[in-house]
């Protein structure tokens, strides 16, 4: 899916959403996962696929700021890769895991080197066999490089990732700021945008990560009982609207009978013509009336989306 988009570059360079409905849940019985990922027009998205493959013991692999020792086998996977990057923005392997990943701003300082979401999500995909899996990859990476480098190809634009990584059987949300995340699994449905979703209700978090926002006053004992980590990490001000496009999201999700490929394909397509966004659109004027698909007026960007059959 491509189109040009919006206005203002600055609020959609980075701007996507991420669904995922598992198998339990829609009509065909298989896992159903939507991505729409925004750049601009010149950053165009290629279809990649690269093989399996059998490594050295000893190699090392050049992500797109770092380099890191590679594993002894990586899986055979297909992604949207912006040109100038290494990474994708969205995939899926020969086992059928896939991710997607959305820009996520938090109150830490990013380090000077790191690793990009868009490496992450590949690195998931090439090393992980299932989602749990795939997620242990990204979380232990994350955790030993951390995240840092510039995002853009025309900007500076720096930001920390959440994700979503699923499997035929299973599906994760995972939000991470610098070196610490927290993640949830998913019961049915669920959806990410430019924002924290996950506050208390997390299964699953990084070493220290409680201790760690204490100390910097980001959260204390009488703010609850468990660490609420949107409330604690988030930084609220650089969402591009995400609030509205994670409310259409929900809703599509809530609304949804038994979603379809077909289905989620409409959703992530949706100009507001069909009613999936809870807010007034383009053609009343409003300028908070982004849809999902971030289109509002040609010319600023461009989406590449994928929807993926478990």
């Amino acid at each position: 899916m491509l189109g040009a988009d919006t206005r203002g570059e600055d609020a959609v360079n980075t701007s996507c959403d991420t669904l995922v409905a598992l198998g339990s849940d829609t009509r065909s019985g298989r896992t159903l996962f939507a991505k729409n990922s925004d750049r601009l027009p010149e950053e165009c998205q290629h279809l990649r696929v690269y093989p399996s493959r059998d490594w050295d013991q000893g190699a090392t692999l050049r992500c797109q700021y770092l380099s890191l020792p590679q594993v002894r086998r990586t899986y055979r996977v297909l992604g949207s890769q912006p040109f100038w990057l290494w990474g994708f923005e969205h995939g899926v392997n020969e086992r059928r895991v896939v991710i997607g990943n959305e820009a996520l701003h938090t109150r830490e300082e990013l380090e000077a080197t790191g690793l990009l979401g868009m490496d992450l999500v590949r690195l998931g995909l090439e090393r992980g066999g299932t989602a749990a899996e795939a997620k242990r990859v990204i979380t232990g990476l994350l955790e030993r490089h951390g995240q840092a480098g510039n995002a853009s190809h025309r900007e500076a634009r720096r930001y920390n990732n959440s994700f979503i990584i699923a499997d035929p059987v299973e599906a994760w949300v995972l939000e991470t700021s610098g070196r610490h995340w927290v993640a949830r699994r998913v019961r049915e449905r669920a959806a990410i945008s430019n924002c924290a979703t996950i506050e208390d209700d997390w299964d699953e978090a990084s070493a220290g990560i409680e201790a760690y926002a204490r100390a910097r006053g980001w959260w204390s004992e009488s703010a609850g009982r468990r660490l609420n980590f949107r409330q604690a990490f988030e930084n609220p001000a650089p969402r591009y609207r995400a609030e509205a496009r994670l409310e259409a999201s929900c809703r599509f999700l809530a609304e949804s009978a038994a979603p379809t490929a077909a289905s989620m394909m409409r959703h992530l397509r949706d100009h507001h013509e069909g009613g999936t966004i809870p807010v007034r659109g383009r053609k009343d004027g409003d300028p908070l009336g982004w849809s999902v698909c971030m289109h509002p007026e040609p010319g600023v960007s461009a989406a590449a989306g994928l929807v993926s059959t478990g």
